[in-house]
C-alpha cells in the first residue's frame, strides 16, 4: 500500500503559495504526510506587497524546495499594487510562463490540482496538463468568472462578454471535476459544463491560533471594539462602513472603536476620508503577522466582514468568516448573499446590507446595546460550526478524495 501511494504524483498550480499566506500550504503539507508526491507550480512570492519576499531573486524559471516538495517557480511582475496594467500583466506572465513549465514538467504527475484563489488565467498552466496529457484536473474554485471581472468595474460588451465565456468554457471543459468554497458557485459553473462533471461544496476552513496569546489592549478606555481585519480594497465596502460608525449619535461614538487592521490598495483613501470628516474613535493599524492575529480577535466584541454589493460578492463567502467563526466572537455581516446566509442561519451575529448606510447605523447601535446572553449564544453557535462544517481535517481529506478519484 506505501508503494503505491508514494507512485501517486500531484501537481499543484496556484498563483500564491509558500511563503505568502494561504490555504494552499496547508493542503500541500496535509497530503504529503498522507504518503503523495506533491509538487507545486508557482510564481515568485510578492503577495501582499508586490515586492519580491526577502531570499529570492525574481528569476524567469527557479526550483527550489519546501518541506521536501518541489517548487517550481516562474518570474512575477511587481507593483501591481499601483498600476492596473502591471496587476493585468502579471496575470498574464503566470499564464504564459507557468504554461510553458507545467507542459515541460507535467507529464510525470498523476493528479493535477488547481487552486483558483485569483484570475482564472491561473488555472491555464493546469488544465493544458488533460487537454495535452489527459491528466486529471481539479481545480478549487474560490472566485467565478466572468462575473468578478465585471464587479471590478469592467462594462459588459457584447465582444468582453464573447471572450470571457469562450475562455470560461475553455478553461472548465479542460477540467475533470470541481470543488467550490461557496454553494452559490454551483449554479454558475454548471451553465459552462457537462451535467455529468462533479461539484462538490468545500469550503475554506478557519486559520489555526494561537490561543496563549493575551489580548491586544486597542483602547485603555472600556469600549464595544469592532475589528475588520484582511485586505483593504474598493470591494471592501469599508468607505460605507466608515461613514456609517462616524455617524453614530455622540453617545454611541463615545462607547465603540472600529479597528481596521490590514493593508491594501484602498487604505489612502480611506484614512483620507477619515481625516476630512474627523471621525472619532476609527483607528487604522497597519497589516499584523497571521501569527498574531487571535490577540486582536480576542480583544474584539464584534468581527466585521464585508463586501460591496455587486451580484458575484453575493455568492461569495469570504475566507475570513470561517477565521472569524473560530475565534468565537460574534459576526457583523455587512454583505449579501452566502455569507450572510450562513451567519443569520447559524445566529452569529446581526447583518445589514452593503448599501444601506442607515441600516448599518442602526445595526452598529444594536451591536453596542446587545446584552452577555445573546453575545453567549453567538459565541457558542460559532464553536458548533468551527467543529462540524468548517473542519479543516474533513475539508482537506475531501479535496484529496476529489482530486484522486475516491468516494
Amino acid at each position: 500500500m506505501e508503494e503505491e501511494l508514494n507512485a501517486k504524483n500531484i501537481l499543484i498550480v496556484t498563483e500564491y503559495f509558500y511563503p505568502e499566506e494561504f490555504k494552499i500550504n496547508e493542503i500541500a503539507l496535509e497530503w504529503k504526510k498522507k504518503g503523495y508526491k506533491v509538487d507545486v507550480l508557482t510564481q515568485m512570492p510578492t503577495y501582499p506587497q508586490g515586492k519580491i519576499f526577502s531570499g529570492y531573486e525574481n528569476r524567469w524559471y527557479s526550483k527550489d524546495k519546501y518541506e521536501d516538495m518541489n517548487v517550481y517557480r516562474v518570474k512575477a511582475v511587481t507593483g501591481y499594487r499601483e498600476s492596473l496594467f502591471k496587476k493585468f500583466f502579471k496575470y498574464f506572465v503566470f499564464m504564459f510562463l507557468g504554461s510553458v513549465v507545467s507542459l515541460k514538467i507535467g507529464k510525470k504527475y498523476d493528479y493535477v490540482f488547481g487552486f483558483d484563489v485569483g484570475a482564472l488565467s491561473g488555472m491555464i498552466p493546469a488544465v493544458l496538463l488533460k487537454k495535452f496529457y489527459n491528466k486529471k484536473v481539479t481545480l478549487w474554485i474560490q472566485d467565478i468568472w466572468p462575473d468578478s471581472v465585471y464587479a471590478y468595474g469592467f462594462k459588459r460588451t457584447k465582444f468582453l462578454e464573447f471572450f470571457l465565456n469562450s475562455f470560461v468554457k475553455f478553461v472548465y471543459k479542460n477540467s475533470s471535476n470541481f470543488a467550490v468554497s461557496g454553494n452559490g458557485f454551483v449554479k454558475r459553473i454548471r451553465q459552462y459544463i457537462e451535467n455529468d462533471k462533479e461539484i462538490k461544496y468545500l469550503p475554506n476552513w478557519a486559520d489555526e491560533f494561537n490561543k496563549d496569546l493575551e489580548p491586544f489592549i486597542f483602547n485603555k478606555d472600556k469600549k464595544i471594539h469592532f475589528t475588520f481585519a484582511g485586505n483593504i480594497g474598493k470591494v471592501q465596502n469599508l468607505d460605507n462602513i466608515i461613514k456609517s460608525f462616524g455617524d453614530l449619535p455622540s453617545e454611541y461614538i463615545q462607547r465603540a472603536q472600529l479597528n481596521i487592521i490590514g493593508d491594501g490598495s484602498h487604505l489612502q483613501t480611506l484614512k483620507d476620508l477619515v481625516n476630512k470628516h474627523n471621525f472619532d474613535n476609527i483607528i487604522f493599524w497597519g497589516r499584523k503577522p497571521r501569527n498574531d492575529m487571535y490577540k486582536y480577535f480576542r480583544a474584539s466584541d464584534f468581527l466585521i466582514v464585508s463586501l460591496v454589493d455587486k451580484p458575484i460578492f453575493s455568492l461569495t463567502v469570504p475566507a475570513k468568516i470561517q477565521t472569524y467563526i473560530a475565534a468565537n466572537k460574534p459576526i457583523l455581516a455587512i454583505i449579501n448573499g452566502d455569507a450572510s446566509d450562513i451567519i443569520k442561519d447559524n445566529n452569529l451575529g446581526y447583518y445589514a446590507k452593503p448599501d444601506d448606510i442607515s441600516e448599518i447605523k442602526k445595526i452598529f447601535i444594536k451591536c453596542i446595546d446587545t446584552d452577555e446572553k445573546s453575545i453567549e449564544e453567538f459565541t457558542k453557535n460559532c464553536e458548533h460550526l468551527t467543529n462540524t462544517a468548517f473542519n479543516k481535517e474533513r475539508i482537506i481529506d475531501s479535496l484529496l478524495k476529489l482530486t484522486i478519484g475516491e468516494k
